[in-house]
This record gives C-alpha cells, sequence and structure tokens, in this order.
C-alpha cells in the first residue's frame, strides 16, 4: 500500500511513471559506470603528460611505485571495496549508496586537478586522490546492476544489464582516447572532465532515482569487511612488487616480501570465509555459492577477465613500443594513435553487447556467452599468428572479433547472474561478481607482463648490447644498460617514451657521430631490436588467455540452463 501511494504521489507531482523509470535508471546508472571505468584508464594515455606536468621521471627505479599505483591503484581500491559496498546497499538502500558515490567521485576528481605540488609529494597526492575517486567509483559498480535489477521486469533485463555492461567495459578502451586527446592540452583536464559529467550525475541521480528495493538493516560484520579487505589488498599488492625486479631476478615472485604478501594475503581470505559461515548477519552469505547460475557465471566472469585484463597493456606496448614508430609516428604521439587503433575493439563490444543481452532473455545465457568465451580464444589465437609488423586491416579485423566475441559474453552472463540472485542478496551478490571481475583485471596485469619479462630477459640483454656496441656505445655502458631490468623498457615503450634515448641518456649519445646518434635516437632501432624477443614473450602471453578463455567457455557451459529466482522461490 506504501508503494502504491509513493507512486500516485509521484505521478501527480509529474515524476517519471513507472514503466519510465527503468529508462531513468538504466540510463544514469550507465552513465555512472561508464565514469567509473573510463576514469580506470585515462590515465594510462596520459602518465607522460602527468608526470612531466609534476616534474617526475616515472621510468626512475625510486619512483617505481608511484608509476604503478597511479596505474593500479584505483583498480585495486574499486576491487576491494564492491562487495562491502554492495551489502550496505542491501542494508541501507542501493540508491543511498549509488548517490553517495557519485559525490564521493566528483569531489575527488576536481581534488585531482588542483594538486600545486610537484615531484613525489606530487605524486603521492594524486594516487591518495586516485584511491578516494576509487571508492566513489567501488559505491557506483557495487549497486549499478541491482538498482537495475530493481528497475527491469526478469525479461528485459539481459538487455538492460547488456547496455550498462558493455559500456562500462568499452569505457576502459574509450578511456584510452580520451586521456590521449585531453593530456597534450593539459594533464589537469584529464581529471577536470568528470567533475561536470559527475556534477550532472549526482543531481539527476538524488532527483529522479528511487528505491525500489528493500533494504533490510542489520549489524555490519566488521571482522568479514577487514578480513575480505585486507586479503584482496596484499594479493593485489604483491601483484605490484611480483612484476618488478629483486636482486638478479627480472622479477620479484621469489622475494620474501611477495611470498608474505601472498601467505598473509591468502590466510585472511580463508579466515573470510570462516567467518562468513559463522555469523549471524554475514558481509556475503557463501550459501548463494550453491546456486549454480551464480558460481558457474562468477567463476567465468573471473576467468574472461584474467584473459583479457592485461591485453589492453600488451596492445599499447605493441603499437607504441614497436608497430607506431616503425610506421613514421613519432614516439610522442603514439599514446593517442595507439588508443585510436584500439577502437575496433570498442566498436565490437557496442555491437554484440546490447544484442546478446536481448536475445539471451529468450534463450537464456548459456550458448552466447559460451560461444563468446570461444570467440576470444579463437581471437588470441589469430592475435598470436599475426606477424609484429602486422597489416593494420587484418589486426583491426582481429580486434572487431575480439570485441564481439567479449561482447557475446559480458551482457548474457552479467544477466545471469544478476537473474539467479534473491532480492535482498542482489548488492551483496553484484558486488562479488564485479570484485572477481576487477580482481582478475589486476591479477591478469601481474600475469600478463611477468610473462612478457621472462620472454624479454631471456633474449634482449644480449640484442641490447650487440646492438648499441655496433652503433658507437662503448662495451662498458652498452653492458651496464642492458642490464636494465627489462619491466624499464616495457614501461619506457608503455608510456610513449623513446627508450633508448631515455635509458641510455643524453650525454652518451651526444658523443656519438651523427649517424650513430641519428640511428639510435629514430624509429627503427628500438622497434627492430625488441621484435624477436618481445614476440616470444607475447606468444606465451596470448598461450595463457587461450588456456583461460577455454576454461571460462566450460565454465559457462556448466551454468546450466536458464534460470531466474522468483519471488515464490525467495518467499519458500
Amino acid at each position: 500500500m506504501a508503494i502504491d501511494v509513493r507512486t500516485r504521489a509521484q505521478s501527480m507531482a509529474g515524476a517519471p511513471a513507472p514503466d519510465r523509470y527503468k529508462w531513468v535508471a538504466l540510463s544514469n546508472t550507465t552513465l555512472g559506470v561508464l565514469l567509473a571505468t573510463l576514469d580506470a584508464s585515462i590515465t594510462l594515455i596520459a602518465m607522460p603528460a602527468i608526470f612531466r606536468g609534476i616534474h617526475l621521471d616515472p621510468l626512475t627505479p625510486a619512483n617505481s611505485f608511484y608509476l604503478l599505483w597511479m596505474i593500479l591503484g584505483f583498480l585495486v581500491v574499486s576491487s576491494v571495496l564492491i562487495v562491502s559496498l554492495g551489502r550496505l546497499g542491501d542494508m541501507y538502500g542501493r540508491v543511498r549508496m549509488y548517490n553517495l558515490g557519485f559525490v564521493i567521485y566528483t569531489v575527488a576528481s576536481l581534488l585531482l586537478t588542483i594538486d600545486w605540488m610537484t615531484g613525489q609529494s606530487g605524486a603521492l597526492y594524486l594516487i591518495v586522490f586516485r584511491v578516494v575517486q576509487g571508492i566513489g567509483a567501488a559505491f557506483l559498480l557495487a549497486n549499478s546492476a541491482a538498482i537495475i535489477t530493481d528497475a527491469f521486469p526478469a525479461g528485459q533485463r539481459g538487455m538492460a544489464l547488456g547496455i550498462n555492461n558493455i559500456v562500462g567495459v568499452s569505457g576502459m578502451f574509450v578511456g584510452l582516447v580520451l586521456g590521449g586527446v585531453l593530456a597534450p592540452i593539459d594533464w589537469r583536464l584529464v581529471f577536470l572532465i568528470s567533475v561536470p559529467v559527475g556534477l550532472f550525475g549526482t543531481v539527476w541521480a538524488y532527483l529522479k532515482l528511487e528505491e525500489r528495493s528493500k533494504p533490510h538493516r542489520a549489524p555490519v560484520d566488521w571482522w568479514g569487511n577487514v578480513t575480505f579487505a585486507l586479503g584482496l589488498i596484499l594479493i593485489m599488492v604483491s601483484v605490484t612488487y611480483g612484476i618488478r625486479p629483486y636482486g638478479a631476478s627480472s622479477t620479484g615472485w621469489g622475494s620474501p616480501r611477495v611470498i608474505a604478501l601472498l601467505a598473509v594475503g591468502v590466510a585472511n581470505l580463508i579466515a573470510f570465509a570462516v567467518i562468513e559461515g559463522r555469523v549471524a548477519n554475514p558481509m556475503f552469505r557463501l550459501p548463494l555459492f550453491r546456486i549454480r547460475a551464480f558460481t558457474f557465471g562468477t567463476l567465468s566472469t573471473f576467468l574472461s577477465a584474467i584473459a583479457r585484463g592485461g591485453l589492453m597493456f600488451m596492445l599499447i606496448i605493441w603499437l607504441q613500443g614497436i608497430w607506431l614508430p616503425q610506421h613514421g609516428v613519432d614516439y610522442a604521439d603514439t599514446p593517442l594513435r595507439a588508443g585510436i587503433y584500439m577502437l575496433p575493439l570498442t566498436l565490437g563490444m557496442l555491437i554484440a553487447g546490447p544484442t546478446s543481452g536481448y536475445l539471451s532473455d529468450r534463450f537464456g545465457a548459456r550458448p552466447f556467452a559460451t560461444g563468446g568465451m570461444l570467440g576470444s580464444a579463437l581471437s588470441f589465437v589469430l592475435l598470436s599468428l599475426l606477424p609484429i609488423d602486422f597489416p593494420l586491416p587484418m589486426f583491426a579485423g582481429v580486434l572487431l572479433l575480439m570485441g564481439i566475441s567479449m561482447g557475446l559474453f559480458a551482457s548474457p552472463n552479467r544477466a545471469a547472474v544478476m537473474n539467479s540472485l534473491p532480492p535482498e542478496d542482489r548488492g551483496a551478490g553484484g558486488g562479488m561478481n564485479q570484485t572477481f571481475q576487477n580482481s582478475a583485471q589486476v591479477l591478469s596485469v601481474g600475469i600478463f607482463f611477468t610473462l612478457m619479462i621472462l620472454g624479454l630477459s631471456s633474449n634482449l640483454p644480449h640484442a641490447l648490447a650487440s646492438g648499441l656496441q655496433a652503433h658507437g656505445v662503448s662495451a662498458a655502458t652498452a653492458h651496464k644498460v642492458s642490464a636494465i631490468p627489462p619491466v624499464s623498457i616495457l614501461f619506457a615503450a608503455f608510456l610513449g617514451y623513446n627508450p633508448v634515448q631515455h635509458l641510455v641518456g643524453g650525454h652518451v649519445l651526444s658523443s656519438l657521430s651523427p649517424a650513430n646518434h641519428a640511428a639510435l635516437t629514430g624509429r627503427s632501432f628500438f622497434p627492430h631490436l625488441i621484435s624477436g624477443p618481445f614476440s616470444t614473450g607475447l606468444h606465451e602471453a596470448f598461450g595463457f588467455a587461450i588456456v583461460a578463455c577455454l576454461i571460462a567457455a566450460a565454465a559457462s557451459l556448466m551454468r546450466g540452463a536458464k534460470y531466474e529466482h522468483t519471488e515464490e522461490q525467495h518467499a519458500r
């Protein structure tokens, strides 16, 4: 009765009618998810401009901490908090938590534009408020899918969640282009652009979104929240140290620090599972994993994100470090061009996502999600078969296929997961699914970079030393440069620097003959030098992704027939 009275009052006041409200909910939450995912990647292409703006060299070993946390800090904090914030949405209102997220996100975006400091203090300021921005993004991501699920009938959720999810995933790639366009004008614009959009979204959300869920107040599961957050943080921090060199090793996975972080992180997650099985009001109800559609849908979410999470970094390095310089593009211009050349991936997702989501409402998620993962595996096979100096139309075609395959998987899978959840657990359950996706992306970056580093470390030092000596660099200097960890060379290529010019140094280059100087700092020396070792590492990384996609396809196939949790089941 209270809901009927409220609906009539809203209609008399001129608020959207119930049949129109679902589109208000979809459009606002899609804007929120787009901002959250776009800001996860917008700094990647803008990183050189940001570090130049604060007068800090990100490739100096002492500054690698700031570089890694500028890249991963946003993803880490949003991954850690999503389940907790989804649970708070179940308890205190999903719209209330979502609206608060818009406020936090917008304020943090504004504060990021007014960094007046330089050097390491300026970088630390940016990292801190990127973390705050990530907290706001976590509020948005944790509750958006549940708000849509509450607003749409079961027969339309695939289409609605498909649009929301695919726009969100596409935001990761749109952010690359947007960062490349804005950063050369002024690095602060990378953060400032989110302020008016965030302000508009905040006002719109507070005025138009309705609380369609039934909040169930309960005591906060503090021990569950703390152990879950601490476990994820420690594991993901270990990734940032694992891809850095340790002693004579090119990676740090064998270091005592990484082993300790992983061990304590896993111990906290085990403690979390024990706590959740015993407390009266758990942060996350482990019995939800008894729902077959939820369990295998979430598992396939994790595996698909593991496969694609590091793909963006590998493609950026491939384009910026090798292909674009070989085709006459200055290193300073490669970040924007790389973002543009990756747009077919976004186009494919935008084409396939909403369509497959709509069709999954009628035929179920299993055929589309499983087929999408098989298509993704085929796309990785085709990428691994491409020559390093590939024909651009062929590269674009493979990326388009990859985007279509990801879209076929993502939308039906998200809808199937949300449809399988009881209404009172949609926030926490949707948050757990999103957490598996975000944390898998961080782990994927660590895995892809590790495989690439191992591939480079076997051949690159000798090739670099001999190449430098062939162009007049002394043996001592050449061997010193060749001892630089491969991750530094990868980061140089990733940031759009000329790696040789940056790593050899101007004083050495200035002592060479004009011909040798021009050869070493030109657009062909480094790409030809790194092509062979890079190809080895790339094949290993893509081979891992193929296996992950095939396992994800098997998990998707095991989700069972179309399943929707109904109100009758909830009542029982």
